[in-house]
């Protein structure tokens, strides 16, 4: 009696020191009878789930149906809005590093479990390694039987179920008698989906090409938010010379109609005139290159240019550059040692006299002039010449 008492003192301290100590996860951490081998060298994986419902520590982990291994924690992710799971597996099950992880349930009101599996056909890489992590995006669990009864709850009670035979009266109201119309419109439904299918290459690179435009647009939007700023002075002047612009507009519809008229009423002579412009017209054209030729030679009369290297001299063609700015003349001459102009007191008899008789009648009476030595524009000319009159 007393052996039996101290083997349940023993049982029911050694349950206390479990719960005292982690509560049930000091339970949920003994391993249950029944579960799967691990082996000698099992690999754990973490399993991360958007939502893991009420999946415990020791729970299994199946492959195929088969029992490869158990859940070991459960624990909230650091993003704190996903659940991670570590499981432990079998040392012997080979997955690849790619594999899935779903949520299923034994039976309608069984425990849960993680069952591992392939991905679909081809799409394998790599090995399913020791600390490897299952993403969100390759995991997903089955609709809890609380949220099917849910749906159909509210299907039932306030869905619309009620309203199903009104509205299978009021779809055979509308198509009956209507049918040709129908089956036209859903031809060409069909037409324009399949073009739409057909051109789907090119909607996608429109697509794209108007989100290059959004993003550039949204890149430039300062600069186009100043020019729209910019454009409210412009539409205010514009709003401002309204009736001159109208006016503008109405004084250019007159004078169009000017001009169609003046265009109707002359056409006639118009084509008269290029009619008889004809004859002169194929005449050019019928001369062709002789013409051009004829032109060259008249302008180097009376040698043509390939004559200027066949004869040396100084008696064919002659370029010159003559300066006749009377401001440049006077310089020239004025650079001279010979004063182009007779000063008072000079003497003059020493300079060079042509034999050009100049007029003694002043052309045009220069400042400084007398009644006996009266300044004239022959004078001016005789001194420019190099002598005096």
């Amino acid at each position: 009696m007393r052996a039996r008492l101290t083997a349940a003192t023993a049982s029911a301290a050694l349950l206390l020191a479990g719960c005292g100590s982690g509560g049930f996860d000091g339970l949920h951490a003994v391993p249950l009878p029944g579960g799967a081998d691990l082996g000698d060298r099992p690999y754990r994986v973490t399993v991360q789930f958007a939502d893991v419902l009420d999946l415990v520590p020791q729970a299994g982990v199946k492959v195929n149906d088969v029992p490869v291994g158990r859940v070991e924690r459960v624990d909230l992710a650091p993003d704190g809005w996903t659940a991670q799971v570590t499981v432990a597996v079998n040392g012997g099950v080979s997955l690849p590093a790619n594999a899935v992880a779903r949520l299923r349930q034994s039976a309608l009101l069984g425990e849960k479990y993680v069952e591992l599996a392939r991905p679909a056909q081809g799409q394998e890489q790599g090995v399913l390694a020791d600390g490897a992590t299952i993403p969100t995006d390759r995991t997903n669990r089955n609709p809890e039987v609380e949220e099917v009864f849910g749906a159909l709850s509210l299907l039932l009670n306030g869905g619309g179920v009620a309203q199903l035979q009104n509205i299978t009266r009021e779809i055979n109201a509308a198509v009956e008698g209507n049918e040709p119309e129908l089956r036209s419109l859903l031809t060409e439904l069909n037409t324009l989906v399949t073009e739409l299918d057909g051109h789907k290459t090119e909607i996608t690179r429109a697509l794209d090409g108007l989100n290059r435009l959004s993003g550039t647009l949204n890149g430039q939007r300062d600069q186009i938010a100043g020019a729209v700023d910019g454009l409210g002075p412009g539409l205010r002047t514009l709003a401002d010379q309204r009736t001159q612009l109208v006016t503008m507009l109405q004084s250019l519809d007159a004078l169009s109609g000017v001009a169609v008229d003046t265009v109707n009423r002359s056409r006639d002579d118009v084509v008269a005139d290029l009619k008889a412009l004809t004859p002169t017209l194929q005449k050019l054209a019928e001369a062709g290159t002789n013409l051009p030729n004829a032109f060259e030679l008249f302008l180097t009369y009376p040698f043509p240019d390939n004559a200027v290297d066949a004869v040396r001299g100084d008696y064919t063609n002659l370029y010159a550059d003559v300066d006749l700015n009377l401001g440049n003349v006077l310089d020239n001459v004025g650079r001279s040692r010979q004063s182009p102009v007779p000063l008072p007191g000079s003497n003059t008899t020493t300079a060079p006299v042509l034999p050009l008789p100049l007029p003694n009648t002043p052309l045009l009476p220069l400042p400084g002039g007398t009644a006996s030595t009266p300044g004239g524009f022959g004078d001016l000319l005789g001194s420019l010449l190099g002598g005096v009159a």
